[in-house]
């Protein structure tokens, strides 16, 4: 396993596991397989690691570096489809950790030709499995002028979004917007103003990326599950890499744990605010020596919940 990199906030992450010898553990993003080797490094011959990655580069970068480890079961597809997997193996309410690293992983923003970066010159894709859906350049060359500037501001929080949205639809009527380097010209040159050590393709980029790959979808789709899935003292330790995200994660463990919040007076019974997860700890984050080996990690949250009884 010569070509594994260290990935983001390894050491907290299994701490907020504690990984067991005989447990299983779920792993919803494979990448290059950083956390899932430390994980696997700490599971005995009993232990087993389910790992689900939607991208064809992963899947076959763990046949070749895992290809004679039994304990680890690979899934080709979204970690949304969790609750299939964890009832095929058996793991309903067994499963003693789940990782979620959300996000674009390094390998993909290093490889131009997959087009999630706005600073290299390749085909305008960004899809994490692409040999399915549409691509970047797809939906851009037909999406109405409203549902992109929608888009820009929902993921991407854009200031600018309806003024780049005009801009785009402008530009495709006179040729096709096929490369990440003509979409990062045209939304430089439609932003008026720019935010100091921030490109001005950033946010545009990262709400494309969301949009085409669903992400937050599968996010809110997947954490009912993983409850579920969990047994009593399970953890759950989802790292986010922006406020969207994070938002949401925050939001569905402390509903978890102090239950809907209805109108006063309503008579409910008192079990049916039965908590099923408590937080763990404060959000904890990269400290300076690893930003320094891994700038990207500089925006990481790494949230943790265990689920009760």
């Amino acid at each position: 396993m010569t070509d594994l990199h260290r990935p983001v906030l390894l050491d907290q992450v299994l701490d907020a596991l504690r990984v067991k010898p005989d447990g299983f553990y779920i792993d919803g993003t494979f990448g290059r397989g950083g956390h899932a080797a430390a994980v696997l490094g700490r599971l005995g011959t009993a232990g087993r690691l389910l790992a689900f990655d939607k991208d064809p580069d992963a899947l076959r970068f763990a046949e070749r570096h895992f290809e004679n480890e039994a304990r680890l079961i690979m899934r080709h597809g979204s970690f949304r489809n969790l609750s299939a997997a964890v009832s095929e193996l058996g793991w309903q309410g067994k499963v003693d950790g789940v990782l979620l690293d959300l996000g674009v992983s390094s390998p993909q923003l290093d490889d131009a030709e997959r087009g999630f970066s706005f600073l290299k010159q390749g085909p305008l894709d960004m899809r994490m499995n692409p040999d399915t859906g549409r691509s970047a350049c797809e939906w851009l060359a037909d999406a109405p002028e409203r549902e992109i500037a929608d888009v820009l501001w929902k993921y991407g929080e854009e200031r600018h979004s309806r003024r780049i949205a005009r801009a785009i639809v402008k530009a495709r009527t006179e040729s096709p917007i096929t490369t990440t380097g003509e979409l990062s010209q045209l939304i430089a040159s439609a932003v008026p103003r720019r935010e100091p050590g921030k490109h001005p393709a950033t946010r545009s980029f990262q709400a494309i990326r969301i949009f085409i790959n669903q992400e937050l979808d599968e996010l809110e789709a997947v954490l009912p599950q993983v409850v579920d899935a969990l047994a009593p003292g399970g953890r759950l330790a989802v790292i986010s890499f922006h406020s969207l995200e994070d938002r949401i994660v925050k939001r569905f463990i402390r509903d978890q744990h102090r239950g809907p919040q209805l109108p006063p007076g309503l008579p409910v019974l008192p079990q049916a605010y039965a908590a099923r997860l408590r937080p763990v700890g404060k959000p904890l984050h990269a400290d300076e020596a690893e930003i320094k080996e891994n700038p990207r990690a500089r925006s990481a949250v790494l949230r943790v919940a265990e689920r009760l009884a």
